[in-house]
């Protein structure tokens, strides 16, 4: 489980990317560099990183489903995710 303060960083540069979202096409489309240079830094989608939604994790992610694989793992088991069942043959 991931410590709350990092979840709460990635959350806040989310937040950051979708308000600053227009304002870097707009510069974009422009040409104009040294505007995207004074944007703050978490203003741009590349610094996200994509973290399990319940457990903070941030290797094993699996993006259909938004979790990590250990949880996806614990709850197809346990049949909370519809459609999912375990292989057998």
């Amino acid at each position: 489980m991931a410590k709350e303060s990092i979840k709460a960083r990635e959350r806040k540069r989310e937040a950051m990317v979708a308000r600053f979202a227009e304002k870097r096409k707009a510069l974009k489309a422009a040409g104009d560099y040294e505007g995207l240079d004074k944007l703050p830094r978490n203003a741009s989608p590349v610094r996200l990183h994509n973290r399990c939604k319940l457990t903070g994790r941030p290797r094993g992610y699996m993006r259909k489903f938004g979790i990590s694989r250990v949880t996806f793992r614990e709850m197809a088991s346990a049949g909370k995710i519809p459609g999912v069942t375990k292989a057998s043959w």
